[in-house]
């Protein structure tokens, strides 16, 4: 009896670690199906597949025809890029020297110059269409480089730009004409905080609001907050969307170390939405609005530029439906919401994306812009989430400071651009938004279709990203013609392009003149042939036979090193 109580004791404990089994195999796969299927969407795969990417470049033979293209193809390349190269040497020749100059000293620039083309072109770039990162002064949307030439600005300084340089400087002189009484004082606060903060409560429809000195910081201290208060371990980011450089919500390419308590979910997904339903560790959910343009895609750069498969596309209404359903989720299962404006914040509409979207967020965070021209991070919340400690235990805090938060300086300009936005001029900058600029994107297509140019913009409001529409290894050199045409791109190069608020339709006209002049002398220049039965599949395959054939030859792989 005894051993009949014991055997049935065993099936007993055998049946139940097959049913946590089988529930935890379950999880796991609904975890893997919410997961996008390409690498993007895998971070830990990413990473291995990253460290096995081998170096070669292409020679200067092989760098005009590594599609085969024919030698007369292949020789109007050539001449063309000759053209490029000496119009750089002649017309930014001061920049390219003072820019060398500052490279070696600068290990951004290092890392910039090496990653604005796929890397196997990237030694003849760098020998012969040299970068040029120095500007010497700002004035409506033009900037001026160090060799006196105008560009127009498409860089939106990295997202700050909404409103304009001109009120960018103003600003920060006014400010500090404000607070030189007080100076750079740190601990105390000046008096013009307490304004900053009601406004933005106003604004964000939040409860209270911690300052910070970066739009990453600022992230880094909404997800705390967010783990502290639901005593969870994990936060859910969505594939291709960012939120800073830090470890949690940059858990693949780029972070030397793997991210252990981050979920990387495919966006705009049921599969998703079942994943928080059902795993109870998930603190909270971040979203960067920005991927109502590019759903599971991150804005690529033209170093990653290697076919014509780049895509983009906003579809507000379908974005907001999403975000609604999310919503619900996060409230019905207790999960904290956060919204990561930190680059749309103030650029979509006055209330940021909450207003553009109309969705509310437990958390939202701000930065860029925000900050009258000068660094900043801001998290606003609602209470109950904002707090930093408890009061039944009074040891177990959530820290969080920094020696630069509330600086006097950065507090008055905050409040010169958060007043400017009650003024009639800057409601007129806001009036149909939407509307102008997606005219504006819709009438340079009209141009590039009736020219018969194989690109295309798409927008989310003055945020812009180009497409190409023909299979080519070459749709990199297109930012080179822009900037010979006297347009200012960031370093990523056509993958985003940032316009402030303040262009008017002249200016957008002579833009767009630009951008057809060298959209048009990059085809004449040969470098969009392409032979009919290439498609972007069948180029993603050469360039993966081609990694193959050097990871398996490294004697071949260190002579072109060398």
């Amino acid at each position: 009896m005894e051993w009949a109580s014991t055997t049935l004791a065993f099936y007993g404990l055998g049946a139940a670690a097959l049913a946590t089994s089988l529930v935890t195999l379950r999880r796991r796969l609904e975890l893997s199906k919410a997961k996008h299927r390409t690498l993007t969407g895998h971070a830990r795969m990413a990473r291995r597949v990253a460290s096995l990417v081998p170096f070669y470049d292409y020679d200067d033979s092989r760098f005009f025809c590594s599609d085969d293209a024919p030698e007369e193809v292949a020789a109007r390349r050539r001449a063309g890029f000759e053209r490029l190269a000496a119009l750089y040497d002649t017309r930014f020749a001061e920049t390219i020297r003072r820019t060398a100059e500052a490279t070696d000293g600068i290990s951004d620039l290092q890392f910039t110059d090496a990653y604005r083309v796929p890397f196997q072109y990237g030694r003849v770039v760098r020998q012969h269409l040299k970068s040029a990162a120095f500007v010497q002064s700002s004035a409506g949307v033009m900037l001026t480089d160090l060799d006196g030439n105008q560009f127009y600005d498409l860089t939106g300084s990295y997202g700050v730009n909404v409103l304009g340089y001109d009120f960018y400087k103003q600003a920060i002189g006014r400010a500090v004409e404000r607070v030189g009484e007080l100076g750079p004082v740190l601990g105390p606060y000046h008096p013009v905080i307490a304004d900053n903060v009601k406004r933005l409560k106003e604004l964000s429809g939040l409860d209270e609001v911690s300052f910070h000195m970066s739009g990453t910081e600022a992230v880094m201290q909404a997800v705390r907050l967010a783990r502290y208060h639901t005593r969870r371990s994990h936060l859910v980011r969505f594939c291709g969307a960012y939120h800073g450089w830090w470890g949690d919500v940059q858990p693949g390419i780029g972070n030397p170390l793997p991210a252990h308590e981050t979920y990387t979910l495919k966006d705009m997904s049921d599969d998703s939405l079942r994943v928080l339903r059902t795993r109870r560790d998930i603190a909270c959910v971040l979203v960067n609005p920005l991927q109502a343009l590019h759903p599971n895609a991150s804005a690529t750069t033209d170093s990653s530029l290697v076919d014509g498969a780049r895509n983009a596309h906003c579809d507000k209404d379908a974005y907001a439906e999403w975000l609604k359903r999310l919503r619900a989720v996060c409230t019905e299962q207790n999960i904290v919401l956060i919204f990561d404006e930190v680059f749309v914040g103030f650029r979509l509409a006055m209330g940021g994306a909450q207003e553009y979207f109309g969705v509310r967020a437990d958390l939202v965070t701000y930065g860029k812009t925000l900050g009258g021209g000068l660094p900043i991070g801001v998290v606003c919340g609602r209470k109950h989430l904002m707090k930093r400690f408890r009061d039944d235990r009074p040891a177990d805090i959530c820290f969080a400071r920094g020696t630069f938060n509330s600086h006097p300086y950065v507090m008055a300009a905050m409040n010169e651009f958060l007043r400017y936005l009650e003024t009639p001029r800057a409601r007129e900058l806001y009036r149909d938004l939407d509307r102008t600029w997606n005219a504006r994107a819709q009438r340079l297509n009209r141009r590039l279709r009736d020219e018969a140019l194989p690109v295309e913009v798409a927008n989310m409001s003055s945020i812009w990203t180009v497409c190409y529409l023909r299979p080519s290894r070459y749709n990199w050199m297109l930012q080179y013609y822009l900037r010979a045409e006297g347009l200012a791109l960031s370093w990523i190069g056509t993958g985003r392009l940032i316009f402030s608020l303040n262009y008017t339709e002249a200016d957008f006209q002579a833009v767009g003149d630009r951008f057809v002049a060298a959209a048009r002398a990059m085809q004449q220049d040969g470098w969009w042939w392409h032979d009919p039965a290439a498609t972007n599949t069948s180029i993603k395959r050469r360039i993966l036979k081609e990694m193959i054939a050097h990871r398996l030859s490294p004697k071949r792989d260190c002579a072109q090193r060398r």
